[in-house]
Formats: C-alpha cells, sequence, structure tokens
C-alpha cells in the first residue's frame, strides 16, 4: 500500500491525528510526575503502538518504576508490579489452583486464583535477580498472551505490555536473561542520569509538599485501535531493503555479513529483529506526523532494536565497544555504500 492509498482514507488519517494528539497528551500527564527521560518516554510509547514489550535498564534511582506506573495511570491501565527475587516461583507471577469450599455446595473445588500477571501493564522489577525457570514464566505470556496452568490457557487481557527492568551494575547473584527471552523484548531501552536542570526539578518536585495526580487519558479500547492503525502504515521497498540491508549484516557467517562483524560479533540479529524494527518504524512515524516509513526512522530505532539482539565478541569487548557502537558503525558502513 502506498502512502497515497493511506492519506486517501479519510478515516485513517483522522485515525493518526487522534493517535498523535493522544500520545502528546500522555506525555503531558507522565511529565507531572516524572522529570526529563523523554526519549525513554518516546520509546515506551512506540514500543506500545507496536504491540510490543520493553527492557528498561539503568541504574537504581532514576525514576524507572515512576515512569512506568505513571504511564499506566495515564492510560488507565491495569497495573501490577512484581518486584523479582532469587525466591520467586513461575506460581507466584501466573497464578495457582487453589482449594476452595463452595458456599452454596459446601463441597472443595480447584479454584484458579490468578497472579499479578492478569494486568494490562505488567512491571518486572530487577528481572534478572530470579533464576531462568521464573523469568521463562513470562515468555509465553509476553508472546502468546496468554497463561497456561494445570492444563488450561487463560487468556489476558488486551492490551497487554511487560515491561522489565534490570540493573547493569550489580551483577552477583543475578541471573542474565537467556537471548531467547531477550529476543522477546522489542526494545532494549537504556535510562540515562537526568541533566544538572532536570536533577534540579527533580529535587523541587520530590522534596516539597505539593502533590501530583495524573488523569486518564486514553482508554485500553483506543490503544487497541492505534496498534491496528500502525500495521497499516505503508512500507516503501527500499526502506524493507535498508532493514534487511542492516539486519542482515550483523550476522557472522551469514550470506551478506560486513567484513568485521566475523571479528566483533559471536552473534547476530534473528528474522524477529527485522519484524519488530518494521512494526516500530511504523508507530513512529505516525508519532512524527507521517503517514510512510522513512530511513531516518531506521536510524533512530535500531539501536534500542538490535542492542539486545547482537553479542559483541571478546576482540570488541577488549577495544571497548559496546553492542550501540558496533550497530553505529554497521549504519555509517552501509550509508557509505
Amino acid at each position: 500500500m502506498s502512502s497515497e492509498v493511506f492519506e486517501s482514507k479519510h478515516e485513517d488519517v483522522e485515525a493518526a491525528e487522534r493517535l498523535r494528539e493522544t500520545c502528546g497528551r500522555v506525555r503531558e500527564q507522565v511529565a507531572k510526575a516524572v522529570v526529563g527521560q523523554d526519549g525513554v518516554m518516546e520509546q515506551l510509547l512506540i514500543a506500545m503502538l507496536a504491540r510490543g514489550h520493553c527492557l528498561l535498564e539503568g541504574v537504581p534511582g532514576l525514576a524507572k518504576t515512576l515512569m512506568i506506573r505513571s504511564l499506566a495511570q495515564a492510560m488507565d491501565l491495569s497495573f501490577h508490579r512484581i518486584q523479582f527475587t532469587p525466591d520467586l516461583m513461575p506460581a507466584d507471577i501466573t497464578g495457582t489452583d487453589i482449594i476452595q469450599e463452595s458456599k452454596e455446595t459446601g463441597q472443595r473445588q480447584l479454584v484458579f486464583e490468578k497472579g499479578p500477571i492478569f494486568s494490562q501493564m505488567v512491571l518486572a522489577d530487577e528481572i534478572n535477580r530470579t533464576p531462568p525457570k521464573t523469568q521463562a514464566a513470562l515468555l509465553e505470556a509476553m508472546q502468546e498472551h496468554e497463561v497456561s496452568v494445570g492444563g488450561t490457557t487463560y487468556k489476558l487481557a488486551e492490551p497487554f505490555f511487560v515491561l522489565a527492568t534490570q540493573n547493569p551494575i550489580e551483577q552477583e547473584g543475578t541471573y542474565p536473561l537467556p537471548e531467547a527471552q531477550r529476543d522477546r523484548f522489542l526494545f532494549q531501552v537504556t535510562v540515562d542520569y537526568p541533566t544538572r536542570d532536570q536533577e534540579a526539578d527533580i529535587i523541587d518536585l520530590t522534596t516539597s509538599d505539593a502533590s501530583t495526580s495524573l488523569k486518564p487519558v486514553i482508554r485500553g479500547e483506543d490503544m487497541i485501535e492505534f496498534q491496528q492503525l500502525v500495521r497499516k502504515v505503508p512500507l516503501a521497498d527500499n526502506v524493507k531493503q535498508a532493514v534487511l540491508d542492516l539486519v542482515r549484516s550483523l550476522r557472522p557467517g551469514g550470506d551478506s555479513p560486513l567484513p568485521w562483524t566475523a571479528d566483533m560479533l559471536d552473534w547476530g540479529p534473528g528474522p524477529r529483529a527485522s519484524q519488530q524494527l518494521v512494526l516500530a518504524s511504523k508507530a513512529r512515524a505516525l508519532l512524527t506526523g507521517r503517514y510512510h516509513v522513512g530511513i531516518e526512522d531506521l536510524h533512530f530505532l535500531a539501536a534500542p532494536v538490535l542492542r539486545h539482539r547482537i553479542v559483541p565478541s571478546f576482540s570488541a569487548d577488549s577495544e571497548g565497544l559496546t553492542a550501540d557502537d558496533l550497530v553505529a558503525r554497521a549504519l555509517q558502513d552501509l550509508g557509505s555504500k
């Protein structure tokens, strides 16, 4: 579908304008409680519009939990925070069957007690502090939007988002996420320190007696409509080829890798990276007032989509090169062709 076709559908254009205006009001509400972090908020909204999940990485005290809770309030979504600990069990997340006595018959029966995963927005706090067995309890829910317990499958309420956090500086006693689970996240978002002025505003906001109340400006039904609209955004063939060029160039041992990937990468991104990069780019296009995907969307989103899907080699680590550095180098090399 060309951009002209999208623009000729009046209802789609109206919906796109409503999407942009609504997301702007969401950001205004969250800004009442969270100072700065505009880039993080933009990536969270893009991920939600693309029906994806986010992994947020940053040191403690950067308002990651507050940001996600405020986002749930501004979007009128049910919210649960799960504090991941070494003794957390899968049933603590998904729920379990319990024996209850029926008030009517007096007979005992198994009743499913839903866990905190049965929320529209789930904050998996410090996800790398729990063993892989419990981490894996999120996999089916994130991918299939459903939970299986005791042979019975339970659908999760839509829209459904998992926003997980992890601390990059404390590695003792943690369990790094397996690559298969990292791949389930649309973005890995890096949360940085605030600027000096922003930190001054944080002091004023959090050490006074002023209270902030957030108003919901969007419903879950609206978000589902916006997610459907995102998929209607056309993708030009040259942009699709650029996505394929980038993703396939970062696969050492593939059919079209960049020359340096054999030394700098142990593993490259799979096909899900291409899918997620396209969907995220479509969402960003609508947020920025365009009805088609541009190369600039690809460049803007390449790092958060790919940084957790590639594994730098020992050679890259010894040179101080991060996954972001390698993605930027690939974009530069492909752009010079």
